[in-house]
């Protein structure tokens, strides 16, 4: 096939992604309350901590709290069709259990959609993106307690119904499978001395699942049109060796964070997992009409991030681990690695999309995929990162390589269109945007907005729907 032959669909979502709480600041304004982002001092890996130590750069972001006019301009001049965002949860149900939501939070949001429409920009919503409301972590256990499901069904449905005329995209949870790598993130889960902590792990997931099926079934009757997807952090893993104990690990590592794809999007427990709790002396507690409901409402769109691959070994000798995003795995030889010890691996992206569209026939949207790196400010005042550019097209030219191969891929959201908090180390420095925003790691700077050689790249990229590349 030409390269000619080779392109992105009309009407192909390109824009970029991020969160609320690594953007907003404005922690204590709004009427928002405090999330479990606002205790993790140090990233989401970091334990869960209330004291005033433990105040981060999550609480001052890069201001688009304030700045979100100026900021959705400068997505608009890069031409973006979509932008990925969350809602904080705190904003709408301070504590999470309240009745009524917070007027002042809803009216927030109203205001950002309303500018993105401004620009004929997308808003693509994640209604709970690696936060929750503390209230709910203290006052009944975080995702391990079935009545957390009932709260997110009322906050879900209040933003569903609140924005029904202004969102068609959503995604019911970020990177879902995180719960088991990073339970307080994933799950506001705090753990006794004792406890089962897989069991509790993947009882929090299935609460999840539900929550996340209740929202699919709100969608589709609130708003007919909408689309509503999930969302994993999805990684290929290779064998070390064709070894058949290696390529089986592999299998198992991958299937680690299909189950919860498969069950959001074929709507039940595979039989691998089944095997794999009794095993692991885990006991999944359901209730009646769990199973059709998770069956009769599945999402219908896959939407994932991509970062890097992974390698499983089962040779003791192969220690040398490789970073991650949070999910770790043996150094791929072959591959080269980020300042933060990613391994950079842009074919991978190809295997995992024509892996997740052979499993599902379901829409697929990369909705992370970017380089964290620390820029420089050259003496003319340019920021020169085609390392970033690099990356970015690589990683792009093998998602139009998939797309030719039959996947149907609705859009490409990089991750951090615009610098951000870091969420695995709650720092400035590891920096991803097309704009940089002048903050440090100790949150000093006046968050002035410069445009990188990345910005004028990406609007190409855009302008010219992929061919540019």
């Amino acid at each position: 096939m030409s390269a000619h032959e080779k392109r992105f669909p009309e009407g192909f979502l390109w824009g970029g992604a991020v969160a609320a709480n690594q953007v907003e600041g404005a922690y204590n304004q709004g009427g928002k309350g405090l999330s479990t982002a606002d205790v993790s001092p140090n990233g989401i890996m970091s334990p869960f901590d209330e004291s005033k130590d433990a105040l981060n750069l999550y609480h001052a972001g890069i201001d688009f709290y304030h700045r979100y006019k100026e900021d959705i301009a400068l997505f608009a001049e890069m031409g973006f069709k979509a932008f990925r965002t969350s809602i904080a949860w705190t904003r709408i149900f301070p504590n999470g259990d309240e009745e009524e939501p917070n007027e002042e939070g809803l009216q927030f949001y109203d205001n950002v959609f309303d500018e993105l429409k401004k620009h004929n920009i997308e808003p693509v919503i994640t209604i709970s993106h690696y936060e929750m409301p503390l209230g709910l972590v203290k006052n009944y256990g975080g995702w391990k307690n079935r009545k957390v499901v009932e709260f997110y069904e009322r906050y879900a449905r209040t933003v569903l119904n609140r924005y029904k005329d202004k969102v068609k995209y959503w995604m019911t949870f970020n990177e879902i499978n995180v719960v088991l790598h990073a339970p307080f993130t994933g799950g506001g889960l705090v753990f006794q001395e004792g406890e089962n902590k897989k069991n509790a792990m993947y009882q929090a997931a299935h609460h999840q699942f539900v929550a996340s099926a209740l929202a699919v079934k709100a969608g589709h009757e609130i708003i007919p049109d909408s689309q509503i997807g999930c969302m994993i952090a999805a990684t290929t893993t290779y064998p070390m060796t064709p070894k058949p104990e290696d390529v089986l690990a592999a299998l198992e590592k991958e299937r680690s964070t299909l189950f919860f794809s498969d069950v959001q999007a074929r709507g039940a427990y595979p039989g691998y997992m089944k095997r794999f709790f009794k095993e692991n002396d885990i006991s999944i507690e359901m209730h009646p009409g769990d199973e059709k409901l998770l069956k009769e409402h599945t999402v219908d769109y896959i939407g994932f991030s991509y970062y890097m691959s992974m390698t499983a070994s089962t040779d003791p000798e192969d220690l040398a681990k490789s970073g991650g995003n949070l999910l770790g795995g043996v150094k791929n030889p072959y591959l080269k690695s980020s300042e933060w010890g990613w391994q950079i691996d842009p074919k991978g992206l190809r295997i995992t999309l024509n892996t997740l569209y052979d499993r599902y026939q379901k829409p697929l949207f990369i909705v992370e995929n970017g380089l964290g790196a620390v820029d420089q400010i050259e003496e003319d005042g340019t920021i020169q990162d085609d390392y970033r550019i690099n990356y970015l097209r690589d990683h792009l030219m093998e998602a139009r390589e998939a797309i030719a191969d039959g996947v149907e891929l609705i859009g490409y959201t990089s991750w951090g269109p615009i610098d951000l908090i870091s969420a695995s180390t709650a720092e400035m420095k590891k920096r991803y945007g097309y704009i940089y925003v002048d903050r440090d790691n100790d949150g000093n700077g006046t968050c002035k907005r410069i445009k990188k050689k990345s910005f004028s790249w990406y609007q190409q990229v855009i302008a010219t729907n992929g061919e540019s590349l």
